[in-house]
């Protein structure tokens, strides 16, 4: 049967209208999905070339590490180099990595070093420096973070704070998040954000978005279980779930983190009540179905 060229060009006009009306193909945003290797660090330690396969295998196409004291990574991967191999093989790229808060710069340029090596775009501290308990000590981590930041922005690098739970304690009235925000230096020192401890201390992460509008390049996704009450201390049980499984409301966190300035989003998960392999699954699968 012969039809027309402009019959045939309605008929591919309609086709194109059904397929714009329906909703994105998971994937929030459009990003790779990423995983924080802690995660998995039982398994990355009995065989860390295979579990990295294993992760690769389900739709994992981007990581975030740790860096031990010895300057090799966390979990036996090795010497940096060692490390870039593997995360070749099994076809993973490395945006970011975690650091130790260091005692002088020449510790931080070994770490700017050790970026170059892996081809990382962020490095990140995880806490603040030792005895960040007052309001004027957070003001004084702000400035050293910048410091950091310096360095890290002359070797075509970015700095980045990831915080816990604890920054949200309040100090003289201002909650420590807050005035590491405003008295940093906001291009030199980017967030990123845990959404699971940030909900966890009774802060939204949606509303920092809108705050802050493009300090947040970086995500930790990981849920919370129900009937966990807001902590800026010590908790105890398992308060830690699959994304998609707890109280976290995902779709509105990735509709508001482009405005945040969202780039990369790392699954993590402290504890388990399954193998973390299994975990690490799960939250992949919920994340690539997932529709805004």
């Amino acid at each position: 049967m012969r039809i027309s060229r402009s019959e045939f060009l309605k008929s591919l006009a309609g086709l194109t209208g059904l397929a714009s009306a329906r909703p994105a193909a998971g994937n929030p945003l459009g990003l790779p999905i990423g995983i924080q290797l802690y995660t998995v660090r039982n398994d990355l330690t009995a065989n860390f070339a295979a579990t990295l396969a294993k992760l690769a295998a389900m739709g994992y196409r981007q990581v975030e590490a740790g860096m031990a004291s010895d300057g090799r990574l966390d979990f036996k991967g090795g010497t940096p180099r060692e490390f870039r191999k593997m995360l070749d093989d099994a076809g993973l790229g490395i945006p970011s990595c975690h650091f130790g808060v260091p005692e002088n710069d020449t510790e931080w340029s070994n770490n700017i070093e050790t970026a170059h090596q892996l081809g990382l775009q962020y490095l990140l501290c995880a806490a603040p420096p030792k005895g960040t308990t007052s309001l004027d000590a957070w003001k004084r981590s702000a400035a050293f973070f910048t410091h950091l930041g310096s360095l890290c922005r002359g070797a075509g690098l970015q700095f980045a704070y990831h915080n816990h739970n604890g920054e949200f304690r309040v100090y003289d009235g201002v909650v420590a998040y807050d005035e590491l925000l405003r008295s940093s230096d906001p291009e030199l020192v980017k967030l990123e954000v845990d959404c699971f401890w940030m909900t966890f201390a009774g802060k939204d992460p949606v509303e920092y978005f809108q705050k802050y509008p493009g300090r947040f390049p970086l995500l930790h996704i990981k849920d919370l279980k129900p009937g966990y009450k807001p902590t800026t201390g010590e908790f105890e049980g398992n308060p830690f779930c699959e994304v998609g499984t707890g109280i976290i409301k995902w779709k509105r966190i990735f509709e508001a983190a482009r405005q945040g300035g969202v780039k990369h989003y790392y699954v993590e998960q402290d504890r388990w009540d399954r193998p973390s392999l299994e975990s690490a699954r799960m939250s992949a699968a919920y994340l690539k179905q997932l529709q805004l």
